[in-house]
């Protein structure tokens, strides 16, 4: 399981030119599902993109979690994190999660993160969206549940 994590002040996902979520300061996260990934890889993901601390405190260091600043998440799926680039031009996907594993498994990750007490809105999975946002910083972290990055 892979993950984009980006420290917004803002973000919202459209589909067909209509806001479906939308939050204020906190993450945004894009989330790939794998064909072999367990319920292990996705309360590792959940547990460490809760708790990363990529947020300043007063002295400006970046030591504050998601849910010290009291922010929001918006979780967007994005099977093209799984690609595979390594030989040719064109991406591979083999290594994705079926649709229907994929937005099972989706959904069990946007329900770790609200188990935790934040607010998360979500896109629509399998949906063709429009992000738009505003990256705080600008911070971007990237998280593999294989530890491959």
């Amino acid at each position: 399981m892979r993950a984009v994590v980006q420290r917004v002040h803002t973000c919202s996902v459209s589909v067909e030119k209509k806001i479906v979520g939308s939050i204020e300061k906190g993450l945004l996260v894009y989330l790939g599902v794998e064909k072999e990934d367990t319920e292990e890889d996705l309360r590792y993901l959940a547990d460490k993109t809760f708790g990363l601390r990529i947020f300043s405190d007063s002295a400006g260091k970046m030591n504050l979690s998601v849910k010290d600043i009291n922010g929001q998440i918006l979780v967007v799926s994005q099977f093209t994190l799984c690609a595979d680039t390594r030989k040719g031009k064109r991406p591979s996907y083999n290594s994705a999660a079926s649709p229907h594993m994929g937005e099972q498994f989706y959904n069990l990750f946007v329900d770790a993160l609200r188990e935790r007490g934040v607010k998360v809105e979500t896109g629509v999975f399998g949906g063709k969206m429009s992000v738009k946002y505003t990256n705080d910083g600008p911070v971007t972290i990237l998280l593999d549940s294989q530890k491959l990055f």
